[in-house]
């Protein structure tokens, strides 16, 4: 069933919300954290095993835990903030995040610190989703195209300049913190975030707020556990029977889940996630391509961090600073967005698959070449060419995806994205990682890292077919 509902804001019933430039600052920083903080550890993981005593599975876990419980509780969270008001979800994620950021910079062993990563992947969860809900409820026109293409760069740019923020503070250890400080940066953000979003950001929310689905929330969490828990820890813990149990489960789950919502739907309810949703072409085909996209990208750096550390012993600051070319060609590609989309529509981002495919054949022709002296200077134009091709595909289809939204939907809209998102990420470690962690001893690390690759090459023209399939047009 269609619904037409309007947003308030709490200052002026009778206005719709504005989010004026200081409140896009504000969201757009909370926006950056969580997805930095997925990926800060890679290059700080071998300092945090030695320190903490914690072996491969453990790792792993500091890692899986963040991101399982983040794209579990995502859509959750966006139904609390359509139901309890956004910028109240906002504020309590935000202030949930800074302290379970001081829980991981404080732990005193390596299982205390898994547990404090899945705190912080749940404050993630209740914070994030409100960002884009908040951007859809309170802009409209070409505001609303400048803030979701900014919203695009600030996650594009956040997953690279994580893993170089990450190498950067291990490496100047500040007051002796080591690897803390990666979790410690983000007290002092989120306590400016806190003040700015208290003054700035306006409250929205649905007028005829819907009770929380709670069968379709439980099988939402049950089916994301039964897929992303064994893939992400199987390879580290030995493909032990509970892994394959798990898989063998996520199917039926999925289509219990997809079955109680759609009987919900029908019944003219408001399930967590109304399959009437799907009808929307452009959040459909957006959803799909942003999958082996976000799984591509999310592989490429993790096993980059990797292969630049324990193949060519660089240091987390070198490994970080590798990526560096990527971070700056894709701000800079990315804020002309907004005027190559109005020009050409949707067929920048197939041009911008093309491209990153591109630069990572460059990436595979510099490893195959100058292995295993593989520096900065035979990375830079891979990197390069890739972080501009990246910078026309992933802001583009984040706007795409919510440019039909109605205001009423914004925070259901932006779970779902945002599930996909994350999950998809959580996926591109588990699958790009464990397949090149698995070829090293067999092929050595060159060998494995170009197949890996390869296999990235082959996600980056699926991204380019699925392309051709969007809407031309982006609203």
């Amino acid at each position: 069933m269609t619904e037409t509902v309007t947003t308030a804001t709490v200052r002026s019933p009778s206005a719709p919300p504005a989010l004026g430039g200081p409140g896009l600052f504000t969201v757009l920083l909370a926006a950056a954290l969580p997805l930095i903080d997925f990926f800060i550890v890679n290059v700080a993981l071998p300092t945090i095993g030695a320190d903490l005593h914690a072996g491969e599975a453990v790792l792993e876990l500091v890692v899986a835990g963040y991101g399982v419980a983040y794209a579990v509780l995502l859509v959750l969270g966006g139904r609390l903030g359509d139901l309890f008001g956004r910028r109240r979800l906002f504020l309590g994620g935000m202030a949930a995040f800074g302290l379970t950021s001081l829980a991981c910079g404080l732990a005193p062993s390596a299982w205390s610190l898994v547990a404090a990563r899945v705190a912080q992947g749940a404050a993630s969860a209740a914070m994030l989703p409100q960002v884009l809900a908040t951007i859809q409820a309170a802009t409209s026109g070409g505001r609303r195209a400048r803030a979701m293409s900014l919203y695009g760069a600030t996650a594009g740019l956040s997953m690279v300049a994580g893993q170089i923020l990450g190498g950067v503070l291990v490496a100047a250890d500040i007051a002796g913190t080591g690897w803390r400080s990666v979790f410690l940066v983000n007290v002092p953000v989120v306590v400016v975030g806190l003040v700015l979003g208290a003054r700035f950001v306006p409250e929205t929310r649905s007028q005829k707020p819907e009770p929380v689905d709670g069968p379709g929330t439980v099988l939402l969490a049950v089916s994301l556990l039964t897929l992303l828990a064994p893939l992400t820890e199987g390879r580290a813990a030995g493909w032990p029977l509970w892994t394959w149990l798990s898989l063998a489960a996520f199917p039926g789950v999925a289509v219990a889940f997809y079955t109680v919502e759609r009987r919900a739907d029908r019944a003219g309810r408001t399930p967590l996630v109304p399959p009437s949703l799907f009808e929307l072409a452009s959040l459909r085909r957006g959803l799909v391509l942003m999958l082996p996209f976000s799984i591509g990208f999310s592989g490429f750096m993790f096993v980059i961090a990797v292969a630049l550390q324990s193949g060519e012993h660089l240091g987390p600051v070198p490994a970080g600073l590798a990526l560096a070319p990527m971070a700056v060609v894709f701000l800079f590609v990315s804020l002309a967005g907004p005027r190559l989309i109005a020009r050409y529509g949707s067929r920048v981002v197939s041009a911008g698959s093309v491209i990153q495919g591109i630069g990572i054949v460059l990436i595979v022709l510099a490893a195959w070449r100058d292995w295993p002296h593989l520096d900065l200077a035979g990375l830079l134009p891979g990197v390069a060419v890739a972080g501009a091709g990246q910078a026309l595909q992933l802001p583009n289809v984040l706007r795409l995806v919510m440019s039909e939204v109605p205001p009423a939907r914004a925070g259901v809209g932006s779970g779902v994205m945002v599930t996909t998102q994350q999950s998809a990420l959580a996926l591109g470690v588990a699958t790009l990682g464990t397949l090149f962690l698995s070829l090293v001893p067999h092929q050595g690390m060159r060998d494995a890292l170009v197949t890996t690759l390869l296999v990235q090459l082959g996600l980056v023209v699926l991204t380019g077919l699925l392309s051709l399939r969007l809407p031309r047009t982006v609203s």
